[in-house]
């Protein structure tokens, strides 16, 4: 087992930290006690110089609890209480970050710089949002307007219209993917797991923490369970996603313990808590992080042995001659997933043809394109400055 390695002395000028709904929230609804340090713990920060962007679960988990209800098993009874319950969180958040400068809680470490009471802003997004690029742009726009005006973005995913075709998953996901989106220094999640830990401590009391991860692979995702909280969506496997996501970015992740007074502010200043993801080397940035991250490709094409090679080994553009099978319905400029023979994901791209013209050149030559649609658009089907190499976590089932 790899050693901890400390946190780089960098200043993390820039920070995304997500709070999961059974960090803030039980059966009693919202946990005032525990919201009120993490608002003190990211005041301190802020009064740093620092940037946070928040990511906060808890909308559904409010508003069951708000109703007295099980939690529901039908979508729209899970959007009902999403749309009961946002009003509530975003509310308890407010008082949580109106008292944040001022009644600091005992327990955090003294001294801790106090900083006047944030104006926060609320934000809903669905994978829909990021997954055009246009609004994927917008998106970071509006979030770097508030940052600059000193305003708190919290941010939550859109239970309250969320379908299978548009969610993220969860919040770890959505994190990973906001922390790409603004730039983020460092992502933290704080979680009802203490750590990563090489097999399930619920089930086994033998577990032992994994205090440092260099690089999120197959081998890593084993370690991680399937079975998520009860108030919760997200179990381990999600989080090692969402690690392995801020790690393509070059992003660092801190799994930390998030009902532990002032987790935060102990692990930036050194102390070995949870479990550190290493940022490493940024393997895209741009329009090629967009894809990589992307929620919800519109499509799939598959591609015979020699495309595959030349799209996994030689940084090739994918001609319609290697496309030996065309899924799904999508417009040109859209964004597919590449499939070899085998089903294993190659990576994502935008398409220069729709699927309908992708179905009747598969297979065809540079020079008939134009014989069998009557125009060409272009002779790649995917550039490759428009294709990003995808996850090998994405090829490992569940």
């Amino acid at each position: 087992m790899e050693k901890r390695v400390p946190l780089p002395t960098q200043p993390y000028r820039r920070l995304v930290i997500k709070v999961g709904s059974a960090v803030l929230a039980g059966r009693e609804g919202i946990q005032q006690a525990r919201m009120a340090n993490i608002a003190a713990q990211i005041g301190a920060l802020r009064a740093e110089g620092r940037e946070v962007v928040l990511v906060s679960s808890g909308a559904m988990a409010a508003g069951i609890a708000k109703l007295g209800l099980e939690r529901p098993k039908t979508m729209p009874g899970k959007q009902a209480v999403a749309a009961v319950g946002q009003p509530l969180l975003m509310q308890a958040w407010a008082e949580a970050f109106s008292k944040a400068g001022k009644n600091l809680p005992p327990t955090l470490p003294s001294p801790v710089p106090r900083a006047p009471s944030p104006e926060i802003a609320q934000i809903l997004l669905t994978a829909e949002d990021l997954a055009h690029r246009h609004r994927y742009l917008n998106a970071r726009h509006t979030l770097e307007t508030l940052l600059a005006w000193n305003i708190l973005p919290i941010i939550n995913e859109n239970d309250t219209v969320m379908v299978d075709e548009i969610k993220f998953g969860d919040n770890d996901q959505l994190s990973a993917l906001i922390a790409g989106l603004v730039g983020a220094d460092l992502l933290v999640l704080l979680s009802d797991i203490d750590a990563l830990y090489d097999s399930d401590p619920r089930s086994n009391p033998q577990a032992q923490a994994v205090p440092y991860v260099a690089r999120v692979d197959a081998e890593i995702l084993t370690m991680a369970g399937e079975t998520p909280n009860q108030v919760g969506t997200g179990g381990m496997k999600s989080k090692l996603l969402a690690a392995e996501k801020a790690q393509a970015a070059g992003i660092p992740m801190l799994l930390l313990p998030g009902r532990r007074d002032h987790a935060i502010l102990e692990a930036l200043a050194g102390k070995p808590l949870g479990t550190l993801f290493a940022g490493g080397q940024r393997r895209y940035s741009g329009q090629k992080l967009w894809l990589y991250q992307l929620p919800k490709p519109k499509g799939e094409v598959v591609v015979d042995a020699g495309a595959a090679t030349a799209l996994r080994q030689g940084g090739a553009s994918l001609l319609p001659a290697g496309i030996r099978a065309v899924r799904g319905n999508f417009d040109l400029g859209e964004a597919v997933k590449c499939l070899d023979q085998q089903g294993h994901l190659i990576g994502i791209g935008l398409v220069n043809y729709s699927s309908g013209e992708l179905s009747r050149i598969k297979g065809a030559k540079t020079r008939d394109i134009e014989g069998i649609l009557g125009y060409k658009h272009s002779d790649e089907a995917i550039h490759r400055d428009y294709f990003a190499l995808g996850s090998e976590l994405e090829q490992v089932g569940p």
